[in-house]
């Protein structure tokens, strides 16, 4: 038999910080298949993750303000395999801290920030399909400002460090004593109940509401025009209808007797003469209903697998803190704990499953990796 001595946590967010020892006799096999376990987890995050930012790289036909932040989600789960995961394998099988106090903060904060800069991110990606179902014009006009979206990706990062971040680097100096001695490796704040309720609140409580929030009122919207459409009666012979984000051209000519396009934002057809056809070649109305729907069914599978990834650690968390570690035993945190990292296992997954342009990417990186194979060859 092989005794591994772990550490406790104490409520909070995902973090491998641990103060409280706590000993576990386990098999020297168990030990081994929990390592191989471990480790093909870090190298599935990593790798699927790296796949999607290489087809960013690859196809500029995902470069949308959209896939932007989905993106950002996809560079948030690569670091959790790449950073938390990987790191804290070793912490966690030996009980040792072997790499000194400054890597130890450095590792915490960065830990704290990629998980709750996830959380965000799914929030961001939430907020950004509400705008194009609920908002359209909106999120049209938002479609060219890169650097509004460079700054809501930006602004995810920075709030999620403001979470956590200072408190892991300033506690020392706030408190004027160290915590971390010898080979122990924790954020000290995890100790103070209130501290965890309210960090817990605003990286996930405050998320999920938000979440909800959004994917209502794009559920909301949906039925109301799918209901609209069901009640008008549209005639047969009508030669089209106008999307709200159609731009059509219009034989019409200036004075110059040059042509000229008409972007319309909506039309309504009062007549059926074919001159009105005549000069438009349009879209079904249907379409951009039909889009928002597997918008938002796409946008739900995501927001799923966050829920069911999120919430069963999350509560557990919060009820430890609240009553200091006393009605939530450490074996169920353990076990959800990696719930939550198996998530940015699960996302590279989901994009080319919900999203054609991640399909058609992917399979653009596979023909030019076989290329280049066989060029090696």
């Amino acid at each position: 038999m092989k005794t591994l001595t772990l550490y406790e946590q104490r409520g909070g967010n995902v973090s491998a910080a641990y103060e409280y020892a706590v000993v576990y006799n386990q098999s020297e096999g168990i030990t081994i298949m929990l390592i191989i376990f471990l480790s093909i987890m870090v190298v599935l995050i990593v790798l699927g993750n790296s796949v999607v930012i290489l087809a960013f790289i690859v196809d500029r036909r995902l470069r949308t303000r959209s896939n932007f932040f989905l993106l950002n989600l996809s560079i948030c789960d690569f670091l959790v395999g790449a950073a938390s995961i990987s790191m804290y394998i070793p912490y966690k099988f030996t009980g040792k801290w072997i790499l000194g106090k400054f890597l130890c903060k450095l590792w915490i904060t960065i830990d704290f920030t990629i998980t709750t800069a996830s959380a965000y991110s799914v929030v961001l990606i939430s907020y950004d399909r509400f705008l194009s179902v609920n908002e359209a014009v909106v999120h049209r006009s938002l479609q060219n400002r890169h650097r509004r979206t460079a700054f809501n990706m930006s602004l995810v990062w920075i709030l999620a460090f403001l979470v956590y971040g200072p408190a892991v680097l300033l506690w020392d100096i706030i408190t004027g004593t160290s915590h971390l001695q010898g080979d122990k490796c924790y954020a000290a704040f995890l100790e103070i109940w209130f501290f965890t309720l309210g960090a817990s609140t605003l990286d996930f409580m405050l998320p999920l509401l938000s979440i909800s929030f959004f994917n209502l009122r794009i559920y909301l919207e949906i039925i109301k025009r799918s209901s609209k459409r069901l009640n008008s009666s549209i005639p047969s012979s009508l030669p089209f209808s106008i999307t709200d984000n159609t731009v059509f051209s219009s034989p019409q000519t200036n004075e110059k007797g040059q042509s000229i396009s008409i972007p319309c934002a909506e039309i309504r057809i009062t007549s059926t003469s074919p001159q009105n056809s005549e000069g438009c070649n349009v879209h079904i109305s249907s379409d951009k209903l039909s889009q928002d729907k597997k918008a938002a069914k796409s946008l739900a599978i995501l927001v799923s697998v966050f829920f069911l990834c999120w919430t069963p650690y999350s509560f557990l968390a919060s009820i430890r803190a609240a009553c200091r570690g006393y009605c939530a035993d450490y074996f169920y945190i353990e076990v959800t704990l990696w719930f939550i990292y198996t998530n940015s296992a699960i996302n590279p997954i989901l994009y080319p499953v919900c999203h054609k342009s991640f399909r058609q990417a992917f399979k653009l990186l596979l023909e030019r990796f076989i290329k280049f194979f066989l060029k090696e060859q």
